[in-house]
Parts: C-alpha cells; structure tokens; sequence
C-alpha cells in the first residue's frame, strides 16, 4: 500500500450548498491524501451527490473553499475539474453500447495523425493502460455491449484515467454487480490506491466500504456526522452514525445478537429481559 502524504490533495472546507427552501450541504468537510481510499457514505438525501458535483464542477458551492494541494482553487465547470486532476465515474457510465473498448475509451479524445484517427495509437494505448491495472477483457476490439457488468465497470473507470487524474471519484461502482464482478472492481479500486490515487468512493454496500477503504467520512442530514478510520471502527458504528441512532442502541443492539443460544435466562446476558417478570402481565 502506498504511504498517505501528509498534506490532502483535495480539501473541502465549511462547504454549503441550498437549493430554494431546501439546504443540502451545511459546512461539510472532507479530505483526501495521495494513496488512500476515503468512503463517502450516507442515507439518501444525506449529500454525497451534492458534495461529489461541487467537487466535480457541476454545482459550485454556495459558501466554503475547495483546496487543491494547499492553494484554494475554484472549481467552476467539469472541465476545470477534469483539468485540475479529478475523475468522476458515475453510476450510469455512459459508456456506448455500440462502439468497442478502445472507441469508448478514447471517446472525445481521440488520437489522431495526418487529421485522421490514429487507430494503431490508441489500441497500444489501451492495451497498455488495461495491462498497468491487470483489467482482464478479452480484447479492447470487443464491443461493450457484450461484456459484463464489472468488465463495462472497469473500462469506465480506465477511461477517467487517460487524462491522468489524481483524484477519482467513484459513484456506487458495485451497485447490482454480482460477487465475482464485484471483486473485480473492489481489486481495480485498490491498484488505483497502490498507484498513489486519491479515491473518493461513494457506497451503499458497507461490507464494500469496509473492504477498501481506509476512512469513511458519513453525511447525515447535509452535515458531516463522523469520519472513521477503517482500522479503528466497527461497521455497527458507521451505521449509527449513518443513521442517527446513540451508541446505547447500538450497543443494545449487539448485545441481543450476541446472546448466546440455547442457555437459561438466568445465565444469559440482559436476564432483566426475561419475560413475565417485572411486569403485570
């Protein structure tokens, strides 16, 4: 694993955002070094995509500052995010259907010699780019439509890599993958980390979260509600803090789960529980 630098490449300070009545960010936070995976998580209408299209340029904040190693910088389009050094992959993709590996890849930005498209360039390129993150297709001349989720996945998130990024931002990669493709994409998640990326990756799925990445910054209600350390934390804590809900119901919580089965009352923890006793019934 790649050692984190001390200083954030991207810092997010005191960041708000209101649309009309309705205010989705409140002084958010968030940060991300050289090789580290930080998960942003939340339960719907908690944030994340407001925060991910501040820093990606689609929506400027309100109020707050974004800094790109150490120096305030404003992020006014994707187009100067693209330029600053952040990726975005979203959920859709948008990958097309009809053109092959190397056509998506290089869509927008094709390579060209003598004014026409350099396809020899652009396949060595491709190849050459799959191979850096063992990405496994069966052949950059295949057309998407015929590869499977994780696969379409991969190609998604190589593409946001041509232009160098130092920062990705990932929007539920996994979602509706299968267990293999998952761990494809899980595997390729960290090779970006190991190459000294900043990861920003967005996820409902916790066992994910706690899988790949080193901190979890949690948004509840548009404000940050907690950032862990994956090392130090439980999945039980991220969810209270997701949630809302005090440490005594998690801890409640767990105690049931962890009674131990087929034991007298009298010997399990939490006998005050047991039932006919302390009531009137």
């Amino acid at each position: 694993m790649t050692a984190v630098s001390e200083e954030p490449i991207l810092a997010v300070q005191g960041v708000s955002k209101r649309f009309g009545a309705v205010q989705a960010l409140s002084d958010v936070e968030l940060d991300v070094h050289a090789g580290e995976v930080v998960a942003l998580v939340g339960d719907n209408g908690a944030g994340k995509s407001t925060i991910i299209k501040v820093i990606a340029g689609v929506g400027p904040a309100d109020s707050g500052e974004i800094r790109w190693e150490g120096r305030p910088v404003t992020i006014a389009s994707p187009s100067a995010a693209q330029e600053l050094g952040i990726a975005t992959v979203y959920q859709d993709l948008a990958l097309c259907d009809n053109l092959d590996v190397v056509g998506n890849l290089f869509l927008g930005r094709e390579l060209r010699r003598f004014g026409l498209l350099d396809e020899v360039a652009m396949e060595k390129r491709a190849r050459d780019l799959l191979r850096t993150l063992s990405i496994r297709i069966p052949s950059v001349r295949i057309p998407v439509a015929s590869l499977s989720g994780g696969q379409r996945q991969t190609v998604a998130i190589s593409r946001s890599l041509l232009g160098e990024p130092r920062i990705v931002i990932l929007d539920e990669p996994t979602a509706a993958l299968g267990v293999e493709q998952t761990a494809q994409v899980l595997d390729l998640v960290e090779r970006l980390r190991d190459q000294g990326l900043g990861v920003i990756l967005i996820s409902h799925n916790m066992v994910d979260v706690m899988a790949v990445a080193d901190r979890v910054a949690v948004l509840r209600l548009g404000r940050n509600n907690g950032c862990f350390d994956v090392g130090r934390t439980t999945q039980e804590e991220i969810i209270a803090a997701i949630t809302g809900a005090s440490d005594n119901v998690v801890t409640r919580r767990r105690a049931r789960t962890d009674r131990p089965a087929g034991l007298p009352w009298e010997e399990r923890p939490g006998q005050d529980d047991r039932p006919g006793e302390g009531t009137d019934g």
